[in-house]
């Protein structure tokens, strides 16, 4: 029987170490994120200052670019304060600096702030036309209980009796009242309002129709089929009224552009902007992508303070001495991870410049091997750069991993794109017959026609990806 032996052994074995995990976790943030988190660095950090005239390499390339180079594309710039070399209209702008948005220097003059609209909420919105009309004291407070009862869609989901014990009226509203308050708020723009379920919610809206006959038969459909215009029955509802399915057909568009969520349309917006960390233009006839100047961090080491430092250092500022390499570990991570967005986004344009000059439709297989092997990076690494990063291109604003796709093998021995394949499907769904639309399964024969090999499974998921209904969905009867 072996006795236990304790044995020693040499070990390689590579470790990531807290600063260059923090590293990666900050080359994975989007630009917004990180400028935040450069931000808050500035804010505790006494070594580190912004920098208001900083020149990175892609604002140099963007100042040499030749006079003209002229974009092929209209850029969209936000609305801000004329630039450096842009003709200062003082009496308009005010003084470069002054923080002043007036039109002018008078007392009396108009903040450019209160021109801007302001978001109104749908109960502002309600009460507003409530005060203009002719009611008592009691009709009006009976409207505002129904009004501040509404869900932000516009639905009424308390019930009537409940209403009763939420309105401060003497003597308590009987129901009767409450119905007659409730008409007048549905009366209210915008129409739909206060209803009590989609049914109502559409009837509601179903009076503005003209003609009366396509206004009496859209009403009974959403009175009696609900479900079946749901599920675009469109031969069965004409089987059931007795009319025919073109009739049905043009009403049951006409229901579905009809709004089953009226309150929507009301209160602050939720838009997100996305801003582009890269912008691809064709200078003289070669696409070039160059960082975008407005996301990246005007950041610098504070020299003043670091040489008094450096004079005056000993052992009892250890403290200082880990804000300042601190300080130059964030100078040098921007510029480091800008520059890997750059050379990552330039070789991205080099592959795919057919998709820049054709569309989707010239898109190539592109993996992350291909770019990290040129470029001498970890698979890993590229992934993080695409993540959350954007590229301004002539044909709209793209996340830089939408330019990767695996290859999909064509009968000649080639590939080809996921992203191609998705465009000539998109293609032949937009030139189909709407009377006689294609099933994907014959789309998948289609494709295979053209030497491409889809599964009509894969056909329905790239369908679905681009949110194309189904084929029952797209018919139109005539």
């Amino acid at each position: 029987m072996n006795a236990p032996v304790i044995r020693l052994e040499h070990r390689q074995h590579q470790t990531l170490t807290p600063r260059l995990q923090q590293a990666v976790r900050l080359l994975q943030l989007s630009s917004l994120d990180f400028a935040q988190e450069v931000q808050q660095a500035v804010g505790s950090n006494p070594f580190l200052e912004e920098d208001p005239e900083a020149h990175t390499a892609a604002a140099v390339v963007a100042d040499n670019t030749p006079a003209d180079a002229t974009p092929t594309w209209n850029e969209v710039t936000p609305v801000s304060a004329p630039a450096a070399d842009t003709p200062w209209d003082r009496e308009s702008w005010g003084s470069p600096g002054s923080g002043s948005g007036r039109g002018s220097s008078g007392d009396g003059d108009l903040d450019l702030v209160e021109m801007v609209a302001a978001d109104v909420s749908l109960r502002q919105h309600l009460h507003g036309q409530i005060n203009v009309l002719p009611l008592s004291p009691r009709d009006r407070q009976l409207a505002a209980t129904i009004i501040e009862a509404l869900d932000d869609d516009g639905y009424l989901r308390l019930g009537l009796d409940e209403l009763v014990g939420l309105c401060e009226c003497a003597p308590p509203p009987e129901e009767s009242e409450l119905n007659v308050a409730l008409r007048l708020v549905q009366s209210l723009d915008p129409a739909g309002i206060a209803a009590r379920d989609v049914r109502e919610c559409l009837l509601l809206q179903l009076k503005d129709i003209a003609p009366e006959a396509e206004r009496e038969l859209a009403c009974r459909i959403v009175r009696e089929h609900l479900d079946r215009l749901a599920m675009r029955d469109v031969n069965g509802l004409a089987r059931m009224l007795g009319v025919g399915a073109a009739q049905v057909e043009a009403v049951c568009e006409r229901i579905r552009h009809l709004d089953p969520r009226p309150g929507w349309r009301f209160g602050p917006s939720n838009t997100q902007f996305v801003t582009p960390d890269v912008i691809v233009r064709k200078i003289r006839g070669v696409w070039t992508a160059t960082l975008n100047p407005d996301v990246i961090p005007k950041v610098r080491l504070n020299q003043v303070y670091a040489e008094l430092f450096q004079r005056h250092r000993d052992a009892g500022h250890a403290e200082l001495a880990a804000h300042l390499q601190e300080a130059r570990w964030t100078v040098r991570n921007v510029e480091q991870r800008f520059a890997t967005i750059l050379n990552v986004a330039q070789a991205i344009v080099k592959r795919q410049r057919h998709f820049l000059e054709y569309g989707a439709l010239a898109m190539k297989p592109l993996g992350l091997r291909e770019i990290a092997e040129e470029l001498g990076l970890h698979e890993s690494t590229v992934s993080r750069v695409t993540n959350n990063k954007y590229m301004a291109t002539p044909l709209g604003v793209f996340e830089l991993k939408y330019f990767f796709s695996r290859a999909l093998p064509t009968v000649s021995g080639g590939s080809c794109s996921a992203t191609a394949i998705r465009g000539v499907i998109k293609d032949m769904i937009e030139a189909e017959n709407p009377n006689d639309p294609l099933s994907d399964a014959q789309i998948a024969r289609q494709l295979a026609r053209q030497g491409l090999t889809v599964a009509r499974r894969t056909v329905t998921k790239y369908r679905q990806m681009m949110k194309l209904p189904s084929v029952e969905k797209r018919r139109r009867h005539s």
